[in-house]
């Protein structure tokens, strides 16, 4: 799965998104990028991604109202703010509003690669997870639903 993950890289530095999809192609990854937060928000309506790679600063509003934006169309796509302007305060707000993990920049690319791995591997088991809980679930419903069907042809013999 990760090898196919999609990730958005979103950044008004163009070095920045240039460099992030020459290195996480080369791991496999398919990779989008936008300029800013209005991009971001058509590229995800019209496309699924598994991950966000999100500047703080976008020049049309700030990485953590992008977070409450696309929490409302896309929840469990893992989200990573990246920031050249730490503080405790975005790092909170970050938080605050759903960010997966906060990364400071320059970035570390053994870091950031490590990052995406473990969280691209804990979403893929969730995923798994309710993929059996929803199994579950219908198995069990057949199984109501036939003794219903069962009870019911009894009664009426």
């Amino acid at each position: 799965m990760a090898e196919h993950a999609r990730i958005l890289v979103v950044d008004d530095d163009e070095s920045i998104r240039k460099t992030l999809v020459t290195i996480l192609e080369e791991k496999g990854y398919v990779v989008d990028t936008a300029k800013n937060g209005k991009e971001a928000i058509e590229r995800s309506k019209t496309r699924f991604y598994n991950l966000l790679l999100i500047d703080i600063r976008l020049p049309d509003m700030e990485g953590t109202k992008l977070l409450t934006t696309l929490k409302e169309t896309t929840p469990r796509m893992i989200k990573i703010i990246m920031t050249g302007y730490p503080s405790l305060q975005n790092a909170i707000e970050a938080v605050n509003k759903d960010a997966d993990a906060y990364m400071l920049k320059p970035l570390n690319m053994n870091e950031v690669l490590y990052t995406i791995r473990e969280h691209l591997k804990r979403q893929e088991q969730a995923k798994k997870y309710s993929e059996e809980k929803v199994a579950e679930f219908i198995k069990t419903r057949v199984r109501e639903l036939d003794e219903e069907k069962n009870m019911a042809l009894a009664k009426t013999r």
